[in-house]
C-alpha cells in the first residue's frame, strides 16, 4: 500500500485505514464478494522509499466485514423498486432482481398506477418498502463496483411477511387436521 506525502502526519495505522477505505470500500471481487468495511489493521510494515516517487510503500494485513453470496441461500431484504419486469430487493450493501416470473405461485399483473404486483388467484400484493426473505438462484459478481443477483420468492416460506405467515398457519392447520382425524378403530 501506498500512503502519500499528506498523511505522514498521521500514525501509520491510521494512514493505512484511509487509503484501505478508500480502495475497498463498496468493490466486489471474486474471492471475497462485496466489501463493506475495513474491519481491523492489524499490521502496518516498515515504509519503502523508491526514489522518484513521493509515497512511502507499506505491506498492510487488515481484516475486512464482506458479503459473499451463494446459490441456495436464503437472505431478507426491502423491496426498493417496482418496475414492470420485477422487483429489486436491498439486501444490505447489494441489491438483487426478482424476476415477475419469480414472484410467486400465481399469475402475477404489474399495476402502473398502484406501482404493484397482484396476484390473480391468490390476491397477493407486493410493493416497495415490503419486507420480505428470497433464495438466491443466480449470482454474477463482476469486479469493480458491480454485481447482479438473481432471486426467487416462488417457493413456500418465501416472499412476503405476511405469505409466510399464512404458509406457516397452513402446515399447522394440515398438522392440526392430522392429529384431530379420528381412527378406524374408532369408528
Amino acid at each position: 500500500m501506498e500512503i502519500p506525502p499528506f498523511l505522514f502526519d498521521q500514525p501509520k495505522e491510521v494512514s493505512a485505514r484511509i487509503i484501505l477505505r478508500e480502495d475497498y470500500e463498496g468493490i466486489i471481487t471474486r474471492d471475497y464478494g462485496f466489501i463493506i468495511a475495513i474491519v481491523d489493521i492489524l499490521d502496518v510494515g516498515p515504509g519503502i522509499i523508491i526514489p522518484g516517487n513521493a509515497n512511502t510503500f507499506h505491506e498492510v494485513m487488515f481484516s475486512i466485514l464482506s458479503f459473499k453470496p451463494m446459490i441456495s441461500e436464503v437472505v431478507e431484504g426491502e423491496v426498493v423498486e417496482i418496475v414492470d419486469f420485477g422487483s429489486f430487493i436491498r439486501l444490505g450493501p447489494l441489491d438483487g432482481l426478482v424476476h415477475v416470473s419469480q414472484i410467486c405461485d400465481d399469475y402475477i399483473s404489474y399495476e402502473q398506477v398502484g406501482n404493484r404486483f397482484i396476484g390473480k388467484e391468490t390476491g397477493k400484493i407486493l410493493e416497495v418498502n415490503d419486507q420480505v426473505r428470497a433464495k438466491i438462484i443466480a449470482v454474477s459478481l463482476g469486479t469493480g463496483r458491480s454485481g447482479k443477483l438473481g432471486l426467487t420468492m416462488r417457493q413456500k416460506f418465501l416472499g412476503k411477511t405476511e405469505w409466510i405467515e399464512a404458509d406457516i398457519n397452513e402446515v399447522y392447520a394440515q398438522e392440526n387436521a392430522k392429529t384431530n382425524k379420528p381412527s378406524e378403530e374408532d369408528d
